[in-house]
């Protein structure tokens, strides 16, 4: 097995003032891969991340790095130019429910062509709004449960997208954390009602059984505000010995680093559902790579395709990361079998 390191994050090439000024001066070459030069297209996108959150910014300069820089540059893969054939327009809903109506209102306000959405969240409010404008939905854990779609493979409507995490994922993370835990006694599923699916309860269920199978207690740890998280793993600081289940979960996104730091103060192992929440300093995660497919479906309906012709598509891999060093200050030793089945090693 090859160990492999956080990648440092290269330097921007050009800041994207300068790219905007560069693209369109060869937009000509742009144009003659097949995007439209009718008029300029407005593709929206509607995120629970504040928009000064380093995953944003981050998006803007550094390409991939994220879902949104992964989609401007899928974008230009395909022909679209930011700024020069399409014009991207970008809403947080960051501040509450007030705030995402307000959002939502903006983004519909502009006419988009399409509006992309980062969470159940997002996608249950435009969903609400419009049922003709295409959306494409970058996650949702159950969206035949929250009824944004008919089916998987049929869609229906003005909505499409992509799942990134099944139901038997919880026992997963589960078992994950035991073996990095042996002698865990207990383990805090963490999550807010109001942002993960099904009020916990698509994740709860799965680890629940996992945890009835091993032997394990699990004790679901709601939290309704940033003030809480801090509590939340104060309980799991003292005997018998605890590990912590992060789900999938728009509000712990936002909130990853007071959630890491918390796991830290109190010395809880936790796993989580996304690396965001390693390159801040966590111990494990198991979820979906990230690939960031929104821009073939983003393409497809610029060209004319309807959002509900196009199947929801599932992740097509899942990775295992492993912070070692954070391990050792844990107390813990990893063992060899579960290193021996990371993707990554951090040290």
């Amino acid at each position: 097995m090859t160990e492999r390191s956080a990648p440092a994050r290269a330097a921007p090439a050009v800041a994207r003032r300068d790219f905007i000024r560069l693209a369109g001066a060869t937009a000509a070459g742009f144009l003659a891969l097949g995007a439209t030069p009718d008029r300029l297209r407005i593709v929206a996108w509607l995120t629970a991340l504040p928009l000064d959150d380093e995953l944003t910014r981050r998006s803007m300069i550094e390409g991939p790095a994220s879902r949104l820089g992964g989609l401007i540059v899928g974008l230009r893969q395909r022909g679209w130019v930011d700024g020069v054939n399409f014009r991207l327009e970008l809403r947080s809903t960051f501040g509450g429910p007030d705030r995402l109506k307000t959002a939502v209102q903006e983004l519909l306000d502009l006419k988009p062509d399409v509006i992309l959405t980062g969470s159940t969240v997002e996608t249950a409010a435009v969903l609400a709004a419009t049922k003709t404008i295409p959306i494409v939905f970058a996650t949702a854990n159950d969206p035949v449960g929250n009824g944004f779609v008919e089916s998987l493979a049929h869609p229906g409507g003005n909505v499409t997208g992509f799942t990134n995490s099944t139901a038997e994922m919880g026992g997963k993370w589960l078992q994950l954390i035991r073996e990095a835990v042996p002698d865990v006694a207990r383990v805090g599923v963490l999550f807010n009602p109001a942002t993960t699916p099904r009020g916990g309860r698509f994740f709860l269920e799965s680890i629940e059984q996992e945890a009835a199978a091993s032997g394990v207690t699990a004790v679901p740890v709601p939290v309704n505000a940033p003030a809480e998280i801090d509590e939340a793993h104060r309980r799991f600081y003292e005997p018998p010995r605890a590990a912590m289940v992060a789900l999938v979960d728009s509000f712990l996104v936002v909130n990853r680093h007071a959630v890491v730091a918390s796991a830290a103060k109190y010395r809880v192992p936790a796993i989580y559902p996304l690396h965001y929440f390693m390159d801040v300093g966590g111990l494990m995660s198991y979820g979906p790579t990230l690939e960031v497919r929104s821009a073939d479906y983003v393409d497809l309906i610029l060209r004319g395709t309807k959002a509900g012709d196009l199947p929801v598509q599932s992740p097509r891999k899942y990775e295992l990361l492993i912070n070692r060093t954070v391990a050792r200050t844990l107390g813990l030793t990893i063992p060899f079998t579960l290193l021996a089945r990371a993707d990554e090693i951090r040290e």
